[in-house]
């Protein structure tokens, strides 16, 4: 197992080719699922197998998948865009929002949020994986970049909707209001595991604070 001066697992080295790539950026062909799904089976059966992220080489992973090297390059620009889109392809899809109300969307937004958090705790995989990838910073910036920033943005947008519309005070900031509703679930789901995350936390959640957020008289 490679390691660092210090012992610390030495991050996994992306493909020559993605040099300079923006994160999250895709090239090549078309993706065939059937490609798509036996290499991602190769991960999760070596993650499975307890072999650590530092050790999971594109060699490594195209042999246990039965595909060429080649292929996997085609379809992925490295090791992080694949474990990223591995790790998505695990999780609740993104949500759909109604648009009915700013209301509506922010309890939609917060209960992805709650799924999400309750996939992490029930899947030893996804928990073992989130865990390693904190470790290496590259792996974890295109993480964030591709899937967690996204959401992040629903959810300011829904708040502006919101400022707009006179439903949320408009002399607040809007990160500050979009701290303030994601801040609960976030920590029942990374600093507290044990904490309950139960249905309904994401109504109990957006109209607790919406109440202190609506316009003043």
């Amino acid at each position: 197992m490679s390691r660092q001066d210090g012992g610390t697992p030495a991050a996994p080295e992306p493909h020559d080719g993605a040099a300079g790539a923006a994160p999250g950026t895709r090239r090549g062909r078309p993706r065939s699922e059937g490609v798509e799904r036996a290499v991602f089976d190769a991960v999760v059966g070596l993650l499975d197998e307890g072999v650590p992220l530092a050790e999971l080489s594109i060699e490594r992973i195209a042999r246990t998948a039965g595909v060429g090297k080649a292929t996997i390059y085609r379809r992925w620009t490295g090791k992080e865009e694949l474990f990223v889109d591995l790790l998505r392809s695990m999780e609740p899809p993104d949500p759909v929002l109604p648009g009915t109300s700013v209301r509506g969307d922010l309890v939609v937004l917060l209960e992805s949020m709650r799924e999400r958090g309750v996939a992490k705790r029930t899947s030893s995989l996804l928990h073992n994986a989130f865990a390693q990838m904190q470790l290496y910073p590259r792996l974890w910036e295109v993480y964030h970049h591709t899937a967690i920033e996204p959401r992040r943005r629903l959810t300011l947008d829904a708040v502006r909707r919101g400022m707009e519309q006179g439903e949320i005070r408009d002399d607040l900031d809007v990160e500050f209001v979009n701290d303030l509703l994601t801040g609960p679930l976030l920590l029942r789901s990374v600093i507290r595991p044990g904490a309950s995350l139960e249905p309904g936390l994401a109504e109990r959640v957006v109209d607790t604070v919406m109440e202190g957020l609506r316009p003043r008289d």
